[in-house]
């Protein structure tokens, strides 16, 4: 069973205003620490997805790393803030692609 960690993390990330060749997101997660001092270099965005929280909106990305580690990380927009939410396990089913190739922060 896996569990929700809910850690900060410091992340590197591009905000993007307008479309441009190899940006394809608003938002996109490129380097993500730790507090425990880990450095993680994203390879793949594997699903993004929104979901509304009270007035906030959490932006999640499923991300595959360098080390071919897998991630859940959310961006708080109401508290501009990263975290955690949980390292997936192999065969997670939130590991997929997300195969209609449309962006869901559009």
């Amino acid at each position: 069973m896996q569990v929700a960690k809910k850690e900060k993390l410091n992340v590197s990330a591009i905000f993007a205003s307008f479309r441009q060749e190899g940006v394809n997101r608003r938002i996109t997660p490129r380097v993500f620490m730790r507090e425990n001092g880990e450095k993680h270099k994203v390879k793949e965005i594997r699903r993004s997805y929104t979901e509304r929280i009270g007035d906030a909106t959490h932006v999640h990305f499923v991300i595959r790393t360098d080390e071919d580690r897998y991630f859940d990380i959310v961006y708080n927009s109401k508290m501009m803030a990263w975290q955690l939410v949980i390292e997936l396990e192999e065969g997670n089913t939130l590991m997929r692609n997300d195969e209609s190739g449309q962006d869901e922060q559009d």
